[in-house]
């Protein structure tokens, strides 16, 4: 009798016999219908039981699968020391996590991580038992760091798609694997709970999870219902060292600033920040599930609740880097300040206390129903309906005081670059008369979304055919609806009272000691893990930034009383200006232009044949499919039109004001994408086969790069002491692109994969991905005309799908107990795997010029494209963002009895986060970059933007976890993360060489636990 394999339909994770489905057309809905119950008992068979179960049915997932797959099961999580989804992911092959809090915001780390790249692409998608699922805040993906781990029974990453799978994975698409009752086959409770102790802030977190499950047959057929909830805590800490981009010593002669011959390089400031975080993370998961005869059916609830608080206290420099002078300088032989102490010929160095508050609600709710059919032996039909909705709110405030240095004496020498301060330097900071209330700034926001879903899929099994075993067809419709609003000006920043507005805006300070708005002595205590200190210095208190918006209304009427010695009587500066106190107003709800409103509709088509060919010499067996997807957008959004006031009378630059407005607008768009797919496999032997695979993917834009709204803004600079124009600058962002396309891949895969035992095994894998319309950030001209006629340029900045490129590279895994030495050490494991890529970017409208321009065209492409240093050249060669070419897991296992022990460690080699990001000026918000182009009309002025390359510096973090197993059902684990206290590092680019930017520390941290299974 011909032999015939089961692949996606069926797999069996050990622990408790569970069986669980891994194709996304039936995932989680069905146990083997009575043709199929030999299969699965062949599966069956070859599962181990005990502490090494949850190794061999991951293992026999990726040998079984129709695709290329990696997985990892509820058991192995657990004796993992990780804390997040994220983190479990990053633990597998070719699977690496990012350590910020988001791609856009790089400054920030995060412990656990915010997101992962797969093959060293981000085009990412995520599924919960085989449906698309997603978070408000996160537009089309998921927040793995939202999901509990502890609801998971398991995590598949596929590699490359297959025609039954929904669309919109490039990189990778990972699902998200839970229990159904009738997986126990009976009554199964189980509970734990763990205490986490973090030792860079000395708290503790609690964390804890209950599962109750059960089963009943009756004479209306087989009844299950199962529900498993989960809670935890973090409380952590991250403390950071930023080193500011080094700028060459200049000489101004005549309001023409030149490099100085000696080609000496400085930085103008070391800043500093401590980052507290408390995390709290709760879930449900609940399920119903119903058999009789050939028909079975599952009702699921699963929720997902987050909420972050980030609470921070950072010191940095405002301060002019072509005001600088330095003494008592010690240089390097690269031409680089090695120590030497600051000052500034304005009067001090102006320094920021910036207190904040930034905490965001999360919230994603997937109700799904699934009803399975088999009409004949031949016909099994399958309906699926789900319901996914998202919601989340965001609240950021700052606020800050501020003070004059009147030096600061800086030590690069050192393994970590530091400040030193001398006793009268302690005592100007300790006297809070030498503080005023500097800024503030404000960012709210809050998101829906939800989606509708419908697929109906059938599958026609082939009786007694000599090599074609099932024909797979379906239907998928989806409807997705997002809307983010935000409070306008989004991260409203506005001056109280700054050093460089005297004298000609005000007559002084808003001094701290002269009013009643309460601040607090920050004490930096064992900052950076004792590796360095910082001083004591007055902050703002908590409940001035908690306060919004009651509390940024007194700190800006402080300026109304300062008026009163301003020439000219109780006016400040000019009627009309941006930072004009009596202007000052919150950010508030209710302007279009923060609405980002959008709509979506796919409409899905797939036939899959299955086949294999056992009877060959070396069985070769997989599939061959068709994916047609029509996709459908609308976008309404605003173009907003703004300009900066001018001073009457003001001389200087001519400015030809425009017409403040705001324009509507409605996009629409619509497209069909074919995507075939073939996946083979051969098998040399029974524990040698081969795969090859061939397919189309995309990935959709994400909502946020999909808005319709840009902003266009003719921004003035004035002369501090003369009151006139300086320059006149136009330019705009688009923060999307209502017309983008998905990028899209032409992929192959080829593996070898030895099963040598039943947990051990060697796989290899070649892989190129070849992509096209990446979507990346672009320079454009818009014009508007003046109120007076006169033609105005906007350069407007914005997501195109401008480019195209390769992703290549190589896998290798490895797996095995030693179950041949003697006695303990037959407990003893390794399970490691290596990725290696390498990529390739190449714009449509590339640029490459040796300087950057402050005007508008072509030129101005350098500031995002290569990006720009401090001195107005130009970089090159920028490879694809978010990509590391290794990356390395190795674990260490032991499983002997009753104990079980992991020793692992994960490496990350260094990546380019990006160019010219928002990121502790380094990025286009500086506008101080020299230019020294001689062909320039603006050489010799510092008004350049900057944007130096950014890149994650290479990584690698040690975590243990151990769990003892006692007789009674009761196991207690212990766990070690960062047991190295390991710095990372992030590096900005210079033409000069690559250089620290940011250091960060988070310290070790402990967390016992026990378990019950009842």
């Amino acid at each position: 009798m011909r032999h015939r394999f089961k692949r996606t339909t069926l797999s069996v994770a050990a622990a408790q016999a569970l069986v669980v489905w891994a194709a996304p057309a039936i995932a989680q809905t069905a146990a083997a219908p009575a043709a199929d119950k030999k299969e699965s008992q062949q599966l069956e068979t070859v599962v181990v039981s005990g502490r090494r179960a949850a190794l061999a049915s991951a293992q026999k997932i990726k040998q079984e699968s129709d695709e290329i797959v990696d997985s990892v099961n509820a058991e192995d999580i657990g004796k993992l020391p990780d804390r997040s989804v994220t983190e479990v992911l990053q633990r597998m092959v070719g699977v690496a996590m990012d350590r910020t809090q988001a791609r856009s915001d790089p400054v920030h780390y995060s412990v656990e991580g915010s997101g992962v790249v797969i093959r060293g692409l981000t085009y990412v998608a995520a599924q919960l038992n085989g449906r698309e699922t997603f978070s408000a805040n996160q537009g089309r993906n998921l927040g793995f760091e939202d999901v509990p781990p502890e609801l998971m029974g398991g995590v598949d990453v596929y590699k490359n798609p297959s025609a039954e799978q929904i669309e919109g994975a490039i990189a990778g698409l990972v699902n998200l694997r839970t229990a159904l009752p009738f997986d126990y086959g009976g009554f199964k409770a189980s509970g734990n709970l763990a205490m986490t102790y973090t030792q860079l802030n000395g708290k503790r977190s609690p964390q804890g999870s209950f599962l109750v499950s059960n089963t009943w047959q009756t004479d209306l057929g087989k009844f299950g219902a199962l529900i498993d909830v989960a809670h935890s805590k973090s409380k952590l800490r991250t403390d950071t060292t930023t080193v500011d981009p080094y700028y060459p010593t200049t000489t101004t002669t005549n309001s023409v600033t030149t490099v100085n011959p000696d080609h000496r390089w400085y930085s103008r400031d070391l800043a500093w920040r401590e980052q507290d975080y408390d995390r709290t993370r709760n879930g449900v998961y609940a399920a119903l599930q119903w058999r009789k005869d050939n028909v079975e059916s599952a009702l699921t609830f699963f929720r997902s609740k987050f909420r972050s608080a980030m609470s921070e206290y950072a010191v940095k420099a405002e301060v002019d880097p072509y005001t600088i002078n330095i003494t008592d300088a010690e240089w390097g032989d690269n031409g680089l300040l090695r120590k030497g102490t600051l000052n500034s010929t304005t009067g001090g160095i102006e320094m920021e206390n910036n207190a904040r508050l930034s905490q965001r609600d999360s919230r994603t709710d997937d109700l799904s129903w699934n009803v399975r059919w088999r009409a004949t032996p031949a016909w099994t039909l399958t309906a699926d309906a789900q319901l996914v909705k998202s919601k989340t709110q965001s609240f950021d405030s700052n606020v800050a005081t501020g003070i004059q240095l009147p030096k600061q004496t800086v030590d690069f020498t050192g393994s970590m670059p530091r400040i030193v301060y001398d006793a009268a330097d302690i005592a100007f900071l300790d006297k809070p008369s030498n503080y005023y209330w500097a800024t503030t700034m404000e960012a709210l926001d809050h998101g829906k979304a939800q989606q509708k879903a419908l697929r109906l899929d059938a599958r026609y099994q082939f009786q007694d055919h000599p090599f074609l075993n099932d024909l797979r067809f379906g239907l998928r419709i989806a409807d997705r609806d997002a809307q983010t609003y935000k409070a306008m000006p989004y991260y409203n920043w506005a001056a109280v009272t700054k050093a460089w507005e005297t004298g000609w805006y005000i007559p002084d300070t808003a001094r701290v000691t002269n009013y009643s708005v309460p601040t607090v002595v920050k004490s930096f205590n064992k900052f950076m893990g004792g590796k360095t200190t910082v001083p004591t210095m007055l902050f703002p208190d908590a409940s001035v930034v908690q306060g919004f918006p009651n509390s940024y209304v007194q700190l800006h009427d402080l300026v109304k009383p300062l008026c009163d010695g301003m020439p000219g009587g109780s006016t400040c500066g000019w009627q009309g200006s941006n930072v004009n106190p009596y202007s000052w107003a919150p950010a508030s709800y209710g302007d279009p232009s923060g609405v980002n409103d959008q709509h979506e509709r796919t409409t899905a088509a797939f036939a899959q044949l299955r086949f294999a060919f056992d009877d060959l010499p070396m069985p070769v067996d997989g599939n061959v499919g068709l994916r047609v997807v029509n996709t459908k957008d609308r976008a309404n959004g605003y173009t907003v039109i703004d300009q900066d006031a001018v001073p009457p009378g003001a001389g200087g630059v001519v400015v030809h004001p425009v017409k403040v407005d705001k324009v509507a607008g409605r996009f629409d768009q619509s497209f069909t994408d074919y995507l075939p797919s073939l996946n083979l496999r051969l098998k040399a032997q029974p524990d040698l086969q081969f795969r090859f695979a061939l397919a189309k993917g995309l990935s959709r834009p994400s909502t946020g790069d999909m808005q319709a709204t840009s902003k266009l803004k003719q921004s003035v600079q004035i002369e501090q002491n003369t009151g006139n124009v300086k320059s006149v600058s136009a330019s705009g962002t688009s923060d999307g692109n209502p017309m983008l396309k998905p990028i899209k891949s032409t992929q192959a895969d080829v593996t070898g994969e030895w099963y040598f035992s039943k947990t051990g095994a060697i796989t290899v894998a070649a892989f190129d991905k070849e992509l096209k319309d990446i979507i990346i950030n672009q320079t454009y001209t818009t014009r508007l005309t003046a109120i007076d006629g006169t033609p105005v340029d906007f350069v407007v900045t914005g997501p195109t799908n401008g480019a195209k490129g390769h992703a290549r590279g190589v896998e290798f895994a490895f797996r095995r107990y030693f179950d041949m030495l003697p006695g303990w050490l037959s407990g003893l494991g390794v399970e490691m795997n290596w990725t290696y890529v390498d990529s390739k970017l190449k714009r449509y409208n590339g640029v490459q010029t040796s300087f950057c321009s402050a005007g508008a065209g072509q030129d101005n492409l350098n500031l995002y494209v290569n990006g720009c240093d401090t001195d107005g050249s130009s970089f090159g060669g920028m490879p694809l963002p978010n990509l590391s070419r290794n990356t390395l897991n190795f674990t260490l296992m032991y499983d002997q009895g009753p104990l079980s022990a992991r020793v692992a460690y994960s490496w990350r080699q260094r990546y380019l986060q990006g160019v010219a990001l928002n990121s502790d000026n380094t990025g286009p918000n500086q506008q101080n970059a020299l230019d020294t182009n001689p062909a320039s009309a603006t050489y010799g002025q510092h008004t350049l933007p900057l944007g130096l390359p950014l890149w994650g510096d290479s990584y690698g973090q040690l975590d243990v976890g151990m769990q003892y197993k006692f007789g009674s059902g009761l196991t207690v684990s212990l766990d070690a993360l960062n047991l190295t206290n390991a710095t990372s590092r992030q590096l900005m680019q210079q033409n000069i060489g690559t250089f620290v930017h940011n250091y960060f520390t988070s310290g070790r941290q402990y967390k016992l636990g026990m378990s019950y299974t009842f």
